[in-house]
């Protein structure tokens, strides 16, 4: 089975961004985490039989989609409004993501385009995994599909109720969980069962701290303050004896959180550094499990002379500049 953990994590550098002012990043805001009018955007996806049908219809307390034990019944994703637990949700109900190659009906293909557009427009997804066939390699995909995207993500093991030893199975999830998806360590994982609708109020709880996490905003002081502390903790290397200065740091935007550092010749900042630093960011400031964006900016993209050519002395203008450094003859 494919791992993730080896994954390529490439830092962006010389990235583009406009930086909101502080005000809006202001960590004890207020300001109400949905605003009035908005529904949270939820996307239920995962493996075909995973019962995503089943567990939409419970949460709604009525039979709206249609459900039974053959796989692939869904074929678009239909989405329903609901106020579940307090929260207005808009809830997508995606058809069963198969592997590639056994994708090839014309229409399946159409369900599971429409399934991943689905993770697009979501703000939080919740993938659904089978208890008994839990954290197979589709199952990888979707979740890491779910976390490239840069949407909050929560995993949720159904069929519950039909397992007998439900400690042992326990640690052997988490083991799995932590051991193949490290990109979504400490992501909330819930232990649900459709059918019965036991630990749907878990679900509601993570749902709602998953995408807690993915809107939190930072002030750039304390940023600042955390990343005096990380370069004391572990400076940065300074390859062929080139010192790499990281001067200061800011976020840019949340949704997911996403920063950008200051710094002379990113080029050279190593991807082991870059990591170190997403990883102080989870720790110190409580974003487990939700993606992270780090950019690294040099700092003479701001320098006005950076593509300025050197002035050419001639004869005809070295009495303005008070020199010439030409040859006589």
């Amino acid at each position: 089975m494919r791992k993730f953990a080896d994954r390529d994590f490439e830092p962006e550098i010389n990235v583009d961004l406009t930086e909101e002012d502080d005000e809006d990043f202001d960590a004890d805001s207020d300001a109400p985490l949905i605003p009035p009018g908005k529904h949270l955007q939820i996307a239920v996806v995962g493996r075909p039989n995973a019962g995503k049908s089943t567990l939409i219809n419970k949460i709604l307390d009525e039979d709206r989609l249609l459900t039974g034990p053959e796989a692939g019944i869904t074929r678009d994703a239909i989405s329903v409004r609901t106020n579940w637990m307090g929260t207005e949700m808009r809830i997508f109900d995606t058809a069963g993501i198969r592997k590639k190659a056994k994708v090839q009906e014309k229409l399946e293909k159409l369900s599971v385009a429409d399934g991943l557009r689905a993770v697009k427009f979501a703000e939080v997804v919740v993938v659904l995994l089978d208890v008994n066939s839990s954290f197979e390699q589709q199952d990888l995909r979707i979740a890491d599909l779910a976390e490239r995207e840069g949407r909050a993500v929560v995993i949720a093991i159904n069929k519950w109720d039909l397992e007998g030893n439900k400690q042992a199975r326990l640690r052997e999830v988490r083991e799995k969980f932590e051991r193949l998806l490290p990109q979504l360590r400490g992501a909330p994982m819930v232990m649900v069962s459709a059918l019965t609708g036991k630990g749907l109020d878990r679900l509601n709880e993570a749902i709602l701290k998953a995408y807690g996490t993915w809107n939190k905003r930072i002030s750039t002081s304390r940023l600042n303050h955390w990343l005096v502390g990380m370069l004391e903790q572990h400076p940065p290397p300074a390859p062929g004896g080139r010192r790499i200065r990281l001067r200061y740091v800011t976020q840019v935007k949340s949704r997911p959180p996403s920063f950008v550092v200051m710094c002379s010749h990113p080029d050279l900042l190593p991807t082991s550094y870059t990591r170190y630093l997403v990883n102080g960011l989870r720790e110190v400031f409580d974003m487990p499990g939700t993606p992270i964006r780090l950019f690294m900016r040099s700092q003479s993209d701001k320098n006005p002379y950076k593509n300025k050519k050197d002035k050419k002395i001639t004869k005809l203008n070295k009495h303005k500049e008070g020199r010439w450094q030409g040859k006589y003859k």
